[in-house]
């Protein structure tokens, strides 16, 4: 599933979630955020987008590949 964070620098920024536990969300962008280097935040400073992605064999190119497509897509609906 893809998320966006609410709170942070990072405000605004769309994540892929790799990971879930009880209180956070593993979240990666390929590139800054890669499989190696996860970003730790709260559940509650992200907002869950509704567009799931098969992420178990993924590396960080596949990742970098859906938030491209996620990109282009929001550009399009803006339009």
């Amino acid at each position: 599933m893809l998320a966006r964070s609410k709170a942070g620098h990072d405000t605004g920024k769309v994540y892929v979630i790799i990971d879930i536990d009880d209180t956070y969300v593993y979240l990666a962008d390929g590139s800054i955020r890669t499989l190696d280097r996860l970003k730790k935040k709260k559940k509650k400073h992200v907002q869950i987008i509704c567009k799931e992605h098969d992420v178990t064999a993924a590396d960080d190119v596949a990742i970098k590949r859906i938030l491209k497509e996620w990109n282009r897509e929001e550009k399009k609906q803006e339009e």
